[in-house]
């Protein structure tokens, strides 16, 4: 059984699949209904108006619609997108066992307590049917899904079948209105029952079940029943027009059968028991061949998806959604060939002509699970390797027919294997059970045997001549089976495929697992690592390079940096076998061969761009049609908005790329096009930071940012136009900018009008006393008399001002820049630059052009037209225009102009040059002496040679050893690193002491310091190791005894050391690195649990909350601690629910307690409580706490998530939480980020 999704919630008492969408009802014991998403595991809604269980529930054909039924007697329709109860059916007396929906009248079919099923109408929201006949409850009832049928089981001890063709010609015959509702005639059938109704009649009553039949289900195309019943039997009925019978009895469930079905494609029959198994029967052979068991949980429900090789079933904790085996087609490319197995037949297609061949008939396993898995090809000695899960792991060993075709069985050289691949032309290997891998040849005669040097390795893939790929725990490695070495090893864990590309030159590997894709190169290192939240169902590589793969609605791809997006999207789940050009060809779930179109511009575009073939990108951009926010934005992320400009018609995107590439004159036609001050401010900056004054100009005028242009035509020195500013303020009547104006200019006189005209009189006084304006200081001082002012006192401090103060003049304009622009700096044009420009000469048009029309700066712009401000001003030019500023060319009349003088020296021409001497930069260059370029230092060869973040803190780059363990492990916050950085610093360095008053020589310490050199690849010169693991277990140690001893404040700093010095620790054998894992989870385990107990008690001291405390108690019980350590937190744990008076709680403490075999006292104790609660087994408080249903607690809430349930993790301790706590900062660690998509942490040196 291939668990799908599964879920943790109160007892599943019905289940139901949506026909189209991946969803699936839960009806629960305690009144819930639950839709989830079994695609991507998600609760989508909860239904809560029913009072008591609900045990029944259906969806709809087509309609947005389900139905319930419950133990409140209620019939409820429900609309799921409105998300509400549409009505209720009233009627039954009792419990409601099953609904459901007729697959194509408005009809809705009910099984009571009452000994009554009921046909309802779900339009007219009435009841048109009564079955009545059952003397006991009622216990299920089904429509046929074809036929005018209904069976129904009840706990009598029969099953019968009822005939509601009467029914069906009253509601929907036309000449059934004229006879009054008598059913066209099916009085003939029978009598009429109790209530005189004749519309539905029983056509059969099976009797054979000892006991109550709790099930009864149709066969989908057979006229078959199936049912089961307390007497622990599943019977299988078949019958015709006149009579039903008995067909067999299939016995081995050990308690009452809650459910059977039957295959809705296979002949198989499915039942379930409360005796927590369900099991898979041939209904050919009538003999089980599948048991799948649940420990502690009973089984209750069955159903069967309509269209898709689902089940699920219902237990006493959830639900399960399940499949029998895989649907995965084995097969293998060579070429332009696919081999596939389909039925009993390898087959041959050829991707080119789309010809289809049986090449020969194969064996094949009937059972199930038995369905081939993998398949190989040797186009050298045209021999397969076929591999499927029968007997454990089995392979089948094929060569096949040299004329192309066999319509005789193979003979097959078979063998168990766990897996198997072809490494060389005569050669294959195979992992056996016992964990060993040995080299077979095409005789199935063994060569060699090789022992993995990791003992977890399971699967081999396919790898070069010679090698293969070991998949492990957590990793995968390259293995030379000839050297019997590892070449190379990636993290990747859960990997299930190996796909290779076909290139020569630089082949890739995909490693697919069930959510995750790392694609590697032919040395096994990882290039980048690609996580979904849905399963990857396959994927091929494009002739480009580019991985193309599916999930279950979408193909996407991959590029080698990482990059992905949606290619299409899929109606059905398919296997990619190749991709050729547009086309993905693929095999379905039924074997058969499709090619589906797509458009590969997208991908093939971001692949040019990431190779900087921007001639192909270029070429891309005018004949492909690329549009939409996601290019542009992808564009702009990647460093290239340059390109983007070219194809972007929006004005603001267009302002936004031509800002972002520094194109002034581009941003000023989408300004002008855009016209809002937002856009003229932000061009006003990016023109003012290039210095390019008239564009600045131009905006402040758009903006009538009059003060900013004051500026402006100060610091340039424009004091024309500074004149022109100071009018225009005395035009608006702005006293301030006046005021300014008039400083910036010098006018003191406009300076005394305007404190006048403030009534600032003394200050007007003032300023013209002191700058010699007698005429004007002494009106205003007639003024100032008249008003009562003290004039004797101005008077004296204008005297004290003018003799020891200094006049406020503006400053002296050196030289003015007027309209020229700032000098800028030459830089080189980029390489986009010169390809667009290059592209634009030879006659691209278009986008192109517009944005080579960019990079081509104009000079001299003219004016600013009738955007200019109009100032009355008399003979005044305006504002004019900006004179260009002609720059000569490089040696262009050097020295040549009366100013400089005569350059030249005479009598030199018979002096030689010393040949010690002299500049290096004449032709000969002989006996010039030039100073030797100076070597890497120590940290410079660190950096190169070591990928470990450990190595680069060393070094003193924080910055790549920090990015380092973001993207390995998430880190986020880097502070609580600081004492192991300070230490490694200083640990990897040493001082020498030089000659006397020079200073010391600061050298690095290398580990490998006997064999490094500097200059080699293969002894490459690598810090000292500073952070060891030996360290680190002492210190867990100290740990240990200071939780031993409760002294939780030291034992958390203890772990919190711990924790953050592993992950700036390498280590050089992978037994070390298991041990550091260990070490690390070990760490998290008690930094949670010391958190729990702290947390514990900060509530008795505080608000005193007995359940909390009893709560944080148990969580504590269940973190993983040492045993003694164990022992104290059950104590604890008991002692607190034994004071709450929660006794069945203490005794289940008590007993794990004893069970750890405490001191005599202890287990005395603990004895104690379990014979008290054995006489009391009552607890006082209902705790969030089930001991029963396996769980982890979330370190941010401190709340238990249960199995099934949604969680997240740290990508580096490993603490659970909610999903709410997702993108927070984890609080175990207090370093990484919780949910962060990560690759691993780099700590094995190789």
């Amino acid at each position: 059984m291939l668990n799908k999704f599964e879920t943790s919630s109160n007892r599943v008492k019905g289940i139901a699949f949506h026909p189209t969408r991946p969803w699936i009802l839960a009806s629960l014991h305690n009144g819930t209904v639950q839709l989830w998403d079994f695609r991507i595991r998600t609760l989508i809604d909860k239904f809560e108006e029913h009072d008591g269980p609900v045990r029944g529930v259906a969806f709809h054909n087509s309609q947005p619609l389900f139905v319930t039924g419950g133990d409140d007697y209620k019939v409820k329709v429900w609309n799921y997108k409105t998300r509400r109860c549409q009505f209720t059916l009233l009627g039954h007396l009792d419990y409601i066992r099953t609904v459901q929906f007729h697959h194509e009248y408005p009809w809705i079919l009910s099984a009571s307590d009452d000994q009554i099923v009921r046909i309802w109408n779900w339009q007219s929201r009435s009841c048109i049917a009564v079955l009545s006949g059952h003397n006991h409850y009622v216990m299920c009832a089904r429509f046929h899904p074809k036929e005018d049928m209904v069976v129904t089981a009840s706990l009598d001890q029969t099953v019968r079948v009822w005939d509601i063709s009467g029914l069906r010609k009253k509601n929907f015959s036309p000449s059934s209105y004229g006879m009054g509702g008598m059913g066209g005639g099916d009085d003939m059938r029978g009598q009429g029952d109790l209530f005189g109704n004749t519309d539905v009649v029983v056509s059969h009553v099976l009797e054979g079940h000892d006991r109550g039949v709790n099930w009864a289900e149709f066969h989908p195309s057979l006229p078959l029943i199936i049912s089961g019943a307390d007497d622990r039997q599943v019977k299988l009925w078949r019958m015709n027009e006149t009579k039903a019978w008995e067909v067999d009895t299939l016995r081995g469930h050990f308690n009452n059968v809650s459910c059977a079905i039957f295959h809705p494609r296979q002949e198989l029959i499915l039942s379930n028991s409360e005796d927590k198994t369900i099991r898979v029967w041939d209904m050919g052979k009538r003999v089980g061949v599948q048991t799948f068991r649940r420990e502690h949980d009973r089984f209750w429900t069955l159903a069967a998806h309509p269209h898709r090789n689902l089940f699920a079933a219902g237990h006493d904790t959830g639900l399960v959604v399940f499949k029998l085996e895989r649907e995965r087609p084995a097969y293998y490319v060579h070429g332009r060939i696919l081999f596939y197995v389909k039925e009993r037949y390898l087959r041959s297609y050829d991707f080119a002509t789309g010809r289809d061949n049986a090449v020969m008939t194969i064996r094949r396993s009937t059972a199930i699970g038995g369905a081939p898995r993998s398949l190989h090809y040797n186009p050298a000695e045209h021999a397969i390797i076929i591999w499927s899960e029968n007997e454990g792991g089995s392979y089948d060993l094929y060569h096949l027919p040299k004329d192309g075709r066999s319509d005789k069985p193979a003979e097959a050289k078979r063998g168990l294997a766990a897996s198997a691949c072809f490494v060389a032309r005569n050669r294959f290997a195979l992992m056996t059970k016992s964990h060993t891998i040995v080299v077979k040849n095409l005789k199935n005669e063994v060569t060699k045997r090789v022992t993995p040097p990791d003992a977890s390795v399971d699967t081999i893939f396919p790898a070069t001549t010679g090698c293969v790929i070991m998949r492990s725990d957590d990793r995968c490695s390259l293995f030379d089976l000839q050297r019997k070495t590892v070449i190379a090893e990636v993290n990747a864990p859960g990997i299930k495929r190996v796909v290779w590309s076909a290139s020569d030159k630089s082949p890739m590997v995909a490693l697919v697992g069930r959510d995750v894709i790392s694609i590697a190169d032919k040395k096994l290192t990882q290039l980048c690592l690609i996580r979904e939240n849905i399963p990857i169902k396959s994927g091929a590589w494009h002739d480009e390079s580019v991985f193309v793969y599916t999930t279950l609605n979408h193909i996407k791809y991959c590029l080698p940096n990482g990059d992905t997006g949606i290619v299409r999207t899929l109606d059905v789940p398919i296997y990619i076998t190749a991709v050729k050009g547009n086309k993905v060809f693929c095999l379905d779930r039924q074997g058969r061969n499709r090619a589906l179109a797509i458009d590969p511009t997208e991908f093939l575009f971001k692949l040019a761009l990431v190779r900087r073939d921007i001639q192909k990108v270029l070429k891309m951009v005018r004949e492909c049609n690329l549009i939409g926010q996601s290019i542009i934005a992808y564009l702009q992320k990647k460093g290239y908005p340059e390109i983007a400009l070219q194809f972007v018609k929006d004005d603001h995107a267009r302002l936004n790329l031509a800002l972002e590439c520094g194109l002034i004159d581009v941003a000023l036609d989408a300004a002008k096009a855009i016209d809002q001050k937002e856009s003229w401010d932000r061009l006003a900056h990016a023109a003012l930071q290039q210095g390019n004054q008239q564009i600045v100009e131009m905006c402040y005028q758009r903006t009538k940012s009059y003060e900013r242009l004051s500026f402006l035509y100060l610091i340039t020195g424009n004091t024309d136009k500074l004149a022109k500013m100071l009018k225009i303020a005395g035009m608006r009547n702005d006293l301030m900018g006046r005021l300014h104006n008039a400083l910036f200019v010098g006018d003191v006189a406009d300076r005394v009008d305007v404190l006048v005209t403030a009534r600032q009189l003394p200050l007007a006084y003032m300023l013209a006393a002191t700058h010699g304006l007698g005429e004007k200081a002494d009106e205003i001082l007639a003024k100032i008399e008249s008003t009562g002012g003290d004039v004797d006192k101005l008077r004296a401090e204008a005297a004290a001002a003018a003799s020891s103060g200094r006049l406020l003049q503006p400053c002296a304009v050196v030289q003015s820049v007027r309209d020229e622009p700032w000098p800028l700096l030459t830089v080189q044009k980029s390489m986009v630059e010169v390809m667009i420009a290059r592209a634009t000469d030879k006659g691209g048009a278009g986008a192109g052009a517009k944005l080579d029309a960019a990079l081509e700066m104009e000079s001299g712009e003219a004016g600013f037209g009738e955007d200019d401000i109009d100032i009355p001003d008399d003979g005044a030019e305006g504002f004019g225009d900006g004179e260009e500023l002609q720059i000569p060319s490089d040696g262009e009349g050097e020295g040549d102009g009366e100013g400089w003088g005569d350059l030249e020296i005479e009598g030199l021409e018979s002096v030689a040059v010393p040949s010690g001497g002299g500049s290096a930069g004449g032709k000969g260059g002989e006996g010039f002496f030039v100073v030797p370029r100076a070597g890497p230092s120590f940290r410079e060869v660190w950096l190169r040679n070591s990928s470990f973040a450990a190595d680069h803190v060393a070094a003193g780059s924080l910055e790549s050893a920090f990015s380092l363990l973001n993207k390995q492990v998430g880190f986020v916050n880097f502070a609580p690193l600081k004492p192991h950085v300070l230490a490694i610093a200083l640990g990897t360095r040493a001082t020498l002491s030089a000659f006397p008053g020079t200073p010391s020589v600061l050298m690095g310490l290398n580990r490998n310091w006997q064999d490094a050199d500097p200059t080699s690849k293969n002894n490459p010169a690598l810090p000292l190791d500073v952070m060891q693991l030996a360290p680190l277990i002492e210190k867990l140690k100290l740990a240990y005894k200071a939780t031993t001893g409760g002294k939780f404040s030291e034992a958390l700093q203890h772990f919190q050391y711990i924790i953050r010095a592993i992950a700036l620790t390498t280590v050089t054998a992978r037994s070390e690195l298991t041990e550091m894992k260990e070490l690390l989870a070990l760490s998290r385990e008690y930094i949670q649990g010391i958190g729990i107990e702290q947390a514990r008690k900060d509530e008795q001291a505080g608000s005193k909350n007995v359940k909390r405390i009893c709560e944080l108690a148990a969580y504590f019980s269940h973190c993983n601690l040492q045993p003694i350590h164990l022992m104290l937190s059950l104590r604890s744990a008991m002692n607190c629910a034994y004071k709450a008076k929660c006794f069945k709680l203490a005794s289940s403490f008590a007993q794990r307690l004893i069970e750890l075999n405490p001191k005599y006292e202890i287990a005395t104790q603990a004895k104690k409580v379990v014979a008290y609660a054995d006489k009391n087994p009552t607890d006082a408080h209902q705790l969030e706490y089930d001991e029963r249903n396996p769980f982890v607690v979330c370190a941010g809430s401190l709340t238990p998530i249960y199995r099934g349930s949604a969680s997240s993790q740290c990508p580096y301790c490993g603490a659970s939480y909610t999903p709410a706590f997702e993108g927070t900062l984890c609080k175990v660690c207090e370093l990484a980020e919780v949910g962060k998509e990560v690759s691993g942490l780099n700590a094995l040196r190789t």
